[in-house]
């Protein structure tokens, strides 16, 4: 198994990220207890696990004297929003490179006033991200930059991840509690859950369920294991289950009525592409008794926030 590296300089403080249980209607009739990790509270511009996926990233453009970082994502991508501030509070130039055509939203916004320079890939041009040298003509156009895979994933972002294991752990005694059965989160790459196996791995192997954002088609279950394998796990504890509800970014008005309850009920806010799809899958299963009764899990919340605000007119239509 791969060690676990040392704090990078460049982590967030997890101190910032607090645990807490929530109380909801179908988790009382279970009998199941769950948690939140709220890694969205951790900073309003590298908000939810996309930091801990820079962190190491960013570490390594430092070592290489780096003078910018180039990633790619689309108009609403909460990991270019991440990398654009990162970039922006440690000293770096950013470039991105985006899905589409030119467009305004709230997150392109951003993206301009933190100081990337954007270029719009087209659909086609986007497609080529995973043809071998995609990278070397940016290169070229911006030396000295340090390339950000899609997503900050990778081993070096999957690793980024790992210590969340260990700051739960430390967390459960303010809960009353000693241990949980399990982690539940929303996967959009697979980088987040790969680097919560790695750290359950020198723990108690906790399992892992992955609540797809996009449907299974999207290759997430081929990375996962391409990760853990580069990290030498050899009895990967975890599951993938399709929570995308038939497409990656679609929502509906179950959705929308999803959020608002429950955000009255426990003041969690949760995003309609990530977070709501991964928390009403877990009400699924609860209700339908795939956990035992007296079940402990921990919810991460990945973030994604600053997405939202492109949907919330939608949003707000579908609840009328």
């Amino acid at each position: 198994m791969t060690s676990l590296p040392s704090s990078s300089a460049f982590s967030p403080d997890l101190a910032l990220a607090p645990l807490h249980v929530v109380d909801l209607p179908w988790l009382r009739a279970a009998a199941v207890q769950l948690a939140v990790l709220r890694l969205d509270l951790i900073d309003p511009a590298l908000s939810g696990n996309k930091w801990f996926k820079l962190a190491h990233h960013l570490e390594a453009a430092s070592a290489e004297r780096a003078s910018g970082l180039i990633s790619l994502g689309g108009p609403h991508s909460n990991h270019l929003h991440a990398l654009a501030a990162a970039a922006a509070r440690y000293g770096f130039s950013s470039v991105g490179l985006l899905r589409g055509h030119a467009q305004r939203t709230p997150t392109v916004d951003d993206l301009e006033s933190y100081g990337m320079q954007l270029h719009w890939l087209g659909y086609g041009g986007y497609r080529e991200r995973h043809q071998l040298g995609f990278f070397d003509t940016w290169r070229e156009r911006y030396p000295n930059h340090y390339c950000v895979p899609e997503g900050g994933s990778g081993l070096s972002g999957t690793l980024g991840c790992a210590p969340l294991v260990a700051h739960v752990q430390e967390k459960l005694a303010t809960l009353g509690w000693t241990d949980h059965d399990g982690w539940w989160l929303a996967a959009g790459t697979g980088t987040t859950l790969a680097g919560l196996v790695i750290g359950e791995a020198g723990q108690c192997a906790r399992r892992v369920y992955g609540a797809l954002a996009g449907p299974p088609s999207h290759g997430v279950s081929h990375e996962v294991e391409r990760l853990l394998i580069q990290a030498d796990i050899a009895h990967p504890n975890y599951q993938l289950i399709d929570a995308s509800r038939a497409g990656f970014g679609r929502f509906d008005a179950e959705v929308a009525a999803f959020i608002l309850e429950t955000e009255a009920a426990t003041d969690v806010p949760l995003d309609p592409v990530y977070t709501a799809k991964a928390m009403m899958a877990l009400r699924f299963h609860v209700a339908r008794g795939y956990f035992p009764r007296g079940a402990r899990l921990v919810f991460v919340h990945t973030g994604g926030l600053q997405g939202r605000r492109a949907a919330q007119a939608q949003l707000n239509e579908l609840l009328r």
